[in-house]
């Protein structure tokens, strides 16, 4: 049984990994934004850089998930609180534990599969394949992954895991995807042929959960299911588990550029991630097809 604390624990990742923590007998505090009375809630100001002091006490590992929701629109005052909320979080965070001397048995953050860039390419990304775009998205990404690593004086392991788009009933972009089935105007986004990496959120909070437990996970991992479809593809099978229409034409790239702007690149590109590294660590996925994950969701 572990002291865990936790930022970002009433997110969408963060609760569903929260219940299971707790479930395995973990000791879990929550870092909120607002002040709480809640007993594992504990404030935290990162803009005035304040934490209560109670939250570090005996502590053995900080997951850190907390991050504005990287699907909206990057205007560049957006694209500094996707920044201030990761990395300047995270750095927060470290100076605490410096300052009092804590030494961690873990250090566990989130990143993003578009740590290699955004493009599209059937090219197989694996956890050593050098950055290939150096678009805003990689470079959020490696000073995310840089400031993780900052810990590896005060940590003994520093894991990070590369997130895919996260597929959940109640949060992430999978309510809008199925929202747009639902009213029959499902479709393929650009030309298709894009790849979609993604991750059931009952395999992402199983990960985070193995990644704190287990003393063999360390470094960097791209955190993907094993079968990666494109973007039509995806869409199509959606609509079929949903009994819904698919339309057999594509939105075009232009109106996803006029309505999201430079966040569109995330919809409209996308290449292959593997995730052999993490499976040698013995994970086992339980959705490993969009098809068993429909099942889920819809």
């Amino acid at each position: 049984m572990m002291n865990i604390l936790i930022t970002g624990g009433t997110g969408l990742v963060g609760t569903a990994l929260v219940k299971k923590l707790k479930e395995r007998n973990h000791t879990v505090r929550i870092l909120t934004r607002s002040e709480s009375e809640e007993e594992n809630e504990f404030y935290w100001n990162i803009a005035e850089k304040k934490i209560d002091d109670k939250a570090f006490e005996n502590l053995d590992c900080i997951i850190h998930l907390a991050g504005a929701n990287i699907s909206e629109r990057w205007t560049d005052d957006y694209k500094k609180e996707l920044y201030s909320s990761r990395i300047d979080s995270a750095d927060l965070l470290r100076e605490y534990c410096a300052e009092k001397g804590i030494h961690l048995k873990s250090f566990i953050s989130s990143s993003g599969v578009n740590y290699y860039g955004t493009f599209t390419s059937d090219q197989i990304l694996t956890e050593d394949s050098e950055i290939v775009e150096n678009d805003f998205l990689a470079k959020l990404c490696v000073a995310w992954e840089n400031a993780a690593d900052q810990f590896e004086s005060i940590a003994e392991r520093v894991v990070c895991l590369r997130t895919a788009v996260v597929l959940a009933r109640k949060g992430g972009a999978f309510p809008l995807l199925k929202k747009t089935v639902n009213l029959n105007i499902g479709s393929g986004v650009g030309t298709g042929k894009q790849w979609m990496n993604w991750i059931h959120i009952d395999d992402l909070a199983n990960m985070y959960m193995e990644a704190a437990e287990n003393t063999s996970f360390n470094g960097k991992y791209n955190a993907v299911a094993d079968k990666i479809v494109t973007n039509e593809v995806f869409m199509k099978k959606l609509a079929k588990a949903a009994d819904k229409f698919f339309l057999p034409f594509n939105v075009p790239p232009f109106v996803m550029k006029s309505v999201f702007g430079e966040m569109s690149s995330i919809i409209l590109e996308g290449t292959r991630a593997d995730n052999k590294k993490i499976k040698s660590q013995g994970f086992d996925f339980k959705y490993s097809t969009v098809d068993e994950a429909f099942k889920n969701l819809v």
